[in-house]
């Protein structure tokens, strides 16, 4: 029985031509060799399987060549190249730094150094790895490395840049290997298949070559362990299931629940997926993709950047001509932000169901769409508001429906800090006071807006401190039913974003709009005027805590 060889060393590439993705690097090293204007010292860095080691080997071999091609290639045929390919040159010299990173190690090589090749002009070591080289094994190869003897050439091999220390750097000639793009890894799998005699979907190979991450070897690898799990007929299904990657069509059903504001089917989904045994950060970061997939398929231009086959990309292009560019930049943000959080949630499949929710609610129908006979009642939830970045500007989370608290105290888990303040504004009773069948897009003027404003803080009249910042606060109507509230301070601002769950889902009820938002920001005048007089900073006192005056009023106090 014949030995069997992977097809990632089957197929390693022997000339600078079979080298996949890397032509600008390939192209480089053949000039200078052509040119003979060859540097004494390279490093080769690049991410994992994309042909560093490869391009060392290929490169050593052609500078001994005895008869190179015009193409500045290795003829194969003369005996340096007989004795390259039959792994017996005495020219070459690997080193692998992962465990021959000792001081005595480099001893050994610089002694090698010394000695002339026997045949051909250049004597090449190669040291993969070369970042795992300890302090003092980098310090003992400095010299050697910057003066070698004429016939010396060291090529050096990192996946880590930044752990080689700058005195070997720069001594080297730098290359940069990119990773390998989708299109790449497909064209070479299917140049494999045709050679082996396989028969593969090209959508199936689009799937190994994005598991794959821009690594060669490792898409050969995994070519390989689906060629035997399908025995020579790789399909796409058969390549998901045995990949254990997320079809798809789960993300384009998910998508189709959250258009269409489906809550429970997006629940259901999710669960299904848990069950079927898929770690639930690679379902919210495929997620993201997904919605980022939709998204550079919004504009024809962007569409080159989707690295998934044809008929998958007519499905993306179907789905992206029903999503709103903005409700596709809202989600991508709360899909972030759940993977952000994700590792730090003690309740992970909460954090998970809770970003559903919110993404179904960010493009729910209104109740003028609703089906004939039902009618859709809208929560606080429906409206969503941007996340600022500066704390100079708050703006407030949307609202989630939830049942009453239970009357036992129980410690909430900390999800995360977005959820923290979602969390502050639930359990409210008028988050579902909206009345069946008002017009929840009706226009208002900035005088109602004030009016109700004012009527919602004569009904909190014991939070002192809340009455106080809405009576001296008044609120500012600018576009698409959104109000700005400026506060002198930011503990005034924190203070309003905590009740604004409750001041919103009033304000909708009485101005009958659901789209109403609130934007809390802070008087940057006020926040960075330093008081110097008493009476400025009696001021600056008073804007902190209203209760100032009465304390002043109540002890008889005067400024001086």
């Amino acid at each position: 029985m014949e030995n069997y060889i992977v097809s990632a060393r089957k197929y390693r590439p022997l000339t600078f031509q079979s080298v996949v993705g890397q032509k600008t690097l390939t192209v480089t090293l053949k000039n200078a060799i052509q040119n003979n204007k060859l540097a004494h010292a390279y490093l080769f860095c690049g991410p994992r399987g994309v042909g560093k080691t490869s391009c060392a080997r290929i490169f050593a071999k052609t500078i001994n060549c005895l008869s190179p091609s015009v193409e500045g290639e290795a003829c194969n045929a003369c005996e340096s190249c007989r004795a390259f390919n039959e792994q017996r040159s005495l020219n070459i010299h690997e080193l692998d730094a992962a465990s021959n990173n000792s001081v005595d190690d480099i001893r050994i090589l610089t002694e090698q150094v010394r000695v002339p090749p026997p045949l051909g002009k250049y004597k090449v070591f190669i040291i993969d790895e070369v970042h795992m080289l300890s302090q003092q094994a980098f310090n003992a190869f400095l010299k050697t490395l910057e003066e070698p003897p004429r016939h010396a050439i060291f090529i050096l091999a990192t996946t880590e840049k930044h752990k080689v220390i700058p005195t070997i750097l720069s001594r080297c000639q730098i290359y940069d290997f990119a990773r390998i793009t989708v299109a790449d890894i497909v064209d070479h799998l299917q140049y494999v298949a045709s050679i082996e005699g396989v028969t593969a979907e090209a959508e199936a190979l689009n799937v190994i070559a994005a598991k794959a991450d821009g690594g060669m070897r490792d898409a050969l690898s995994i070519f390989d362990q689906a060629v035997s799990f399908t025995e020579g007929n790789v399909t796409y299904k058969a390549v998901i299931e045995n990949l254990n990657v997320l079809d798809y069509d789960y993300y384009f059903r998910m998508t189709e629940a959250i258009l269409s504001g489906n809550i429970s089917e997006c629940l259901l989904l999710l669960d299904e997926i848990l069950r079927n045994g898929f770690e639930g950060q690679n379902v919210i970061t495929g997620l993201a993709s997904h919605f980022r997939d939709l998204l550079v398929c919004k504009d024809k231009s962007t569409v080159v950047l989707l690295e998934v086959g044809a008929s998958i990309r007519d499905r993306y292009a179907t789905i992206a001509d029903r999503c709103p560019e903005s409700f596709l930049f809202r989600a991508l943000e709360l899909s972030n932000q759940c993977d952000l959080n994700y590792r730090i949630s003690r309740n992970k499949k909460l954090l998970l169901e809770l970003t559903l929710i919110q993404l179904c609610n960010l493009n729910c129908p209104l109740a003028d769409s609703a089906p004939e006979g039902k009618t859709v009642v809208p929560t606080s939830a429906s409206v969503s508001i941007p996340i600022p970045v500066q704390a100079q500007s708050l703006s407030v989370p949307p609202v989630m429906p939830a049942p009453p608290p239970s009357p036992s105290k129980k410690q909430a888990s900390p999800v995360s800090t977005s959820l923290k303040n979602m969390a502050a504004n639930t359990g409210k009773k008028e988050l579902s006071s909206h009345p069946v069948g008002v017009n929840l897009r009706q226009p208002f003027t900035e005088e109602d807006l004030h009016t109700h404003w004012l009527a919602y803080a004569e009904t909190i009249k014991k939070k002192v401190h809340l009455y106080n910042t809405m009576t001296s606060c008044k609120p500012v109507l600018g576009e698409d039913s959104t109000f700005d509230v400026t506060v002198p301070n930011p503990g005034l601002q924190d203070e309003l974003a905590v009740d604004s769950g409750e001041i919103l889902s009033y304000l909708r009820e009485k101005l009958k709009n659901a789209g109403v938002m609130m934007r809390v920001k802070v008087n940057e005048e006020s926040t960075n005027r330093i008081a110097v007089t008493a009476a400025e900073k009696y001021e600056y006192l008073r804007n902190i805590n209203p209760l100032v005056d009465e304390l002043k009023k109540n002890l008889q106090l005067t400024l001086e």
